[in-house]
């Protein structure tokens, strides 16, 4: 209730792009104030329940909410997105070298549509700097996942260096790696989805994976493949058996639009990518597509127009084994965390399931 009178009322009054940034330097500067992220954790925490924690890809879950990327662009507010009650993060999309990304305005709001628009175009401080903040953590309150992408200059024929520099980088600071090659937001970016351009970029990727396990004698790190969710069927099928054939780690779905179908908001007419709730529909087809497709053999994400805990568990019964939220995020506000949380754990007992991974996919069988 306090962000929803209070705080959304004075963001919502601001420049969207100017929220957004005051909103994580708030949260940066609150893991350096003694005792506030416990006040925090106590204000918006979620309680942690042993039929909500996730083990997968050698990371423990507390709960399989999470943090789409997007939010944290650079990694400097992971202590105080933990506090309030996120299960997990994705920080990025990080590039090798900075980048400024589109010309301003480029975030939009659709109050009347629960939507957002972005064009912002992977602006970020560079795979360094994202080092950097990573590096300086004392501990991991949540497993970390960085979304990595291409510089908008280099060449879609030379994408692959920057997908393996990102990973060099950044290797020892990530739990694992998301490779963005769905934002509608960077030219030729989304060519990058299909045949031979994907299947030589997702071996460049598992090769330098490969490499840097090596170096350290550990096993490797989980690389995660995040989707557009305007790809067609046929499209998404094909996209899927070549993830496996890579031997991937799992996919995320989806990213945001291009589709603008139903909008009513003045804004419906910009250009970027559409998160929100008219993604809802869409990004469920694509986690039940992905699913039959892989047989279960792969985890995945379910991301894309999350705005309650029907919503969340229709995508854990689709087949995900962990949720992704952001735009809600910007609408509700912390307090989503915490009614998300325990509306699965009501949806998980009333079904008898006695924890997540026992529904994930049951709505498929």
């Amino acid at each position: 209730m306090l962000y929803r009178w209070a705080a959304k009322p004075l963001l919502f009054r601001m420049d969207p792009e100017k929220a957004h940034h005051l909103t994580i330097a708030g949260l940066s500067a609150a893991a350096a104030v003694p005792g506030m992220l416990p006040l925090m954790h106590a204000l918006y925490g979620v309680q942690e329940r042993p039929e909500l924690r996730v083990e997968l890809w050698g990371c423990e879950f507390p709960n399989p909410v999470g943090l789409a990327a997007g939010l944290d662009k650079n990694a400097v507010a992971v202590p105080g997105l933990a506090a309030i009650g996120f299960g997990f993060l994705e920080v990025g999309t990080v590039t090798p070298r900075p980048q400024p990304g589109n010309a301003k305005p480029r975030l939009y709001r659709l109050p009347e549509d629960g939507a957002l628009i972005n064009r912002m175009g992977f602006n970020n401080d560079g795979a360094a700097a994202m080092k950097h903040e990573l590096g300086r953590l004392k501990r991991r309150p949540v497993p970390v996942c960085v979304n990595i992408g291409k510089n908008k200059d280099t060449p879609s024929e030379r994408a692959a260096e920057d997908y393996r520099a990102c990973i060099r980088e950044l290797y020892d600071e990530a739990d694992w790696f998301a490779v963005n090659i769905s934002s509608p937001n960077t030219p030729g970016l989304r060519s990058l989805q299909h045949g031979d351009e994907l299947r030589l970029l997702l071996a460049a990727v598992r090769d330098q994976i490969g490499q840097e396990a090596n170096r350290r004698g550990m096993p490797e790190k989980a690389v995660v493949l995040k989707i557009a969710p305007d790809l067609t069927d046929g499209e998404l099928e094909q996209l899927a058996e070549t993830a496996l054939q890579s031997g991937i780690s799992g996919m995320i779905a989806a990213n945001t639009t291009l589709d603008r179908g139903g909008l009513t908001h003045a804004n419906a007419g910009e250009a970027g990518g559409l998160s929100g709730r008219p993604l809802a529909k869409r990004s469920l087809e694509v986690l039940r597509r992905l699913y039959r497709t892989t047989g279960g053999r792969i985890p995945l994400i379910g991301s894309g127009g999350i705005f309650d805990a029907d919503d969340a568990y229709e995508r854990i019964r689709a087949g995900a084994s962990l949720v992704e939220i952001y735009t809600a995020m910007i609408y509700e506000g912390p307090e989503l965390l915490r009614r998300l949380n325990d509306g699965l754990a009501a949806r998980l007992r009333a079904d008898g399931f006695a924890r997540i991974g026992e529904a994930v996919g049951s709505g498929n069988r």
